[in-house]
């Protein structure tokens, strides 16, 4: 169940899957798919201003949906699977402890170099901007996704899923909160 002790708690849980699965695990996946979403977004507008040394020879100017497919047959994602896999299980780890009562809060590494946690009031501020930007960036991600993607059946439905996007993001972003 909440206990609305983590930024952005709101208690909001209307299908009642908090009382299925742990909070925290949950915080946790949200977290982590919202960072991977923030780098990608970024990734995505990166690749259209900027190429990296040694990818045109590579790839060509493969883009977004055509890149990966070029990735997947030169086995360039296999070794991103590997390496992505082996972080995962430091996080896993770490996951299980957390869920086994130790004091590690979701999506908390240990990792700040800059010592931004040393105010509790503005690293409260931060984790509440964190989780925020990485829901919409999870929905910015997927719109993007959408407009890039050749295979809908037809523009009217990537007009739809377009419309869609773009009134979750304003609905998000125009709600009154912390």
């Amino acid at each position: 169940m909440w206990n609305l002790s983590q930024a952005g708690d709101q208690g909001w849980d209307p299908l009642g899957i908090s009382t299925l699965i742990d909070v925290r695990w949950l915080r946790e996946a949200e977290l982590k798919h919202g960072r991977v979403c923030m780098l990608a977004a970024t990734g995505l507008l990166v690749q259209d201003v900027y190429q990296f040394p040694g990818t045109v020879a590579t790839f060509g100017d493969a883009k977004v949906t055509a890149l990966h497919n070029a990735a997947v047959s030169q086995g360039a994602m296999q070794q991103l699977l590997v390496w992505i896999g082996f972080f995962e299980l430091f996080g896993f780890v770490a996951i299980v402890q957390m869920l086994q009562g130790s004091d590690r809060q979701p999506g908390d590494f240990g990792f700040d170099p800059l010592d931004l946690a040393k105010d509790d009031s503005k690293f409260a501020r931060r984790q509440l901007v964190e989780l925020k930007n990485g829901r919409l960036a999870m929905l910015g991600f997927s719109g993007m996704l959408v407009g890039e993607s050749p295979r809908l059946p037809s523009p009217s439905l990537q007009c739809c899923m377009g419309t869609f996007l773009n009134r979750m993001l304003f609905t998000i972003t125009c709600t009154k909160g912390e």
